[in-house]
């Protein structure tokens, strides 16, 4: 399992270095909803989301991506109609009204928790590939640092009940690595950024990464299943290695637009 890891890590990321770096943006957006689609499909079928509400779904994940890369100003109008259109087809495709909510919470919280989170990604790389760059690789810092560390030393459950691998230890070492992995970043990738911002912003995606990764513990212990999929080997699904990302990526826009970066 551990050989795996490398040996998927040695292949994927040189490539989505070279990838995000070297193509123009419109490439990145279309990498997004490739991967979007790929999680959305793993999260529908943890709560069995069939049919045309899934197909509908994975369409409506598309536009809000597509949106956010067009025009921003139209995004919470095609959010809201999205909203609009899955319960409208619930209404339609089922005639009793019993487990109605049941049956559309999962649908909009899929669209809510991939596409829409993946949409502050299109606005932080229109700052720069160097700053996805930045997001990236800082939070697989976090999470190498929250692996090693926890198998290593860690004896102290930090949520049994929703994640019973991950430890104190653990949540140290993700900010161990969160702060570490920006310092190092900043000086080889985003200059302008002062030291104490790398800091400050190396502290929150450790934390936040760790909190990324224990909501997507806590949603496939209640789907009951142990990884989204087994699409890359020795890792789970891509919604088990994106799970962190979805969580910094807004906030990381929120804190360059704090610091001014973003204008």
């Amino acid at each position: 399992m551990h050989l795996k890891r490398l040996i998927v890590a040695a292949v994927f990321l040189p490539a989505i270095y070279l990838y995000i770096m070297y193509l123009p943006p419109k490439y990145f957006f279309l990498l997004l909803i490739f991967v979007s689609l790929l999680a959305m499909s793993e999260f529908y079928s943890m709560y069995h989301v069939t049919g045309i509400l899934r197909y509908t779904c994975l369409f409506l994940g598309t536009c809000i991506l597509g949106v956010s890369f067009i025009s921003r100003d139209l995004l919470p109008d095609v959010i809201i109609f999205s909203v609009l259109a899955i319960m409208g087809i619930r209404l339609l495709i089922k005639k009793s009204p019993a487990s109605a909510l049941a049956d559309i919470s999962p649908p909009v919280l899929g669209l809510l928790y991939i596409p829409v989170f993946f949409t502050f990604q299109t606005q932080i790389r229109e700052l720069g590939a160097e700053w996805i760059i930045f997001l990236y690789a800082s939070v697989w810092a976090a999470d190498s640092a929250a692996y090693y560390l926890g198998k290593g030393i860690g004896k102290r459950r930090l949520c049994k009940e929703v994640s019973p691998n991950k430890t104190v230890a653990g949540a140290a070492g993700s900010l161990i690595g969160g702060v570490s992995g920006a310092v190092i970043l900043k000086a080889a990738v985003v200059p302008l950024l002062t030291v104490y911002s790398a800091l400050l912003i190396g502290i929150i995606i450790g934390i936040v990464s760790i909190i990324g990764d224990l909501v997507e513990s806590m949603l496939k212990r209640d789907a009951g299943v142990k990884d989204s999929s087994a699409i890359i080997p020795g890792h789970g699904g891509i919604l088990d290695k994106i799970d962190g990302i979805l969580y910094t990526g807004p906030v990381l826009y929120w804190m360059l637009t704090a610091l001014r970066i973003v204008k």
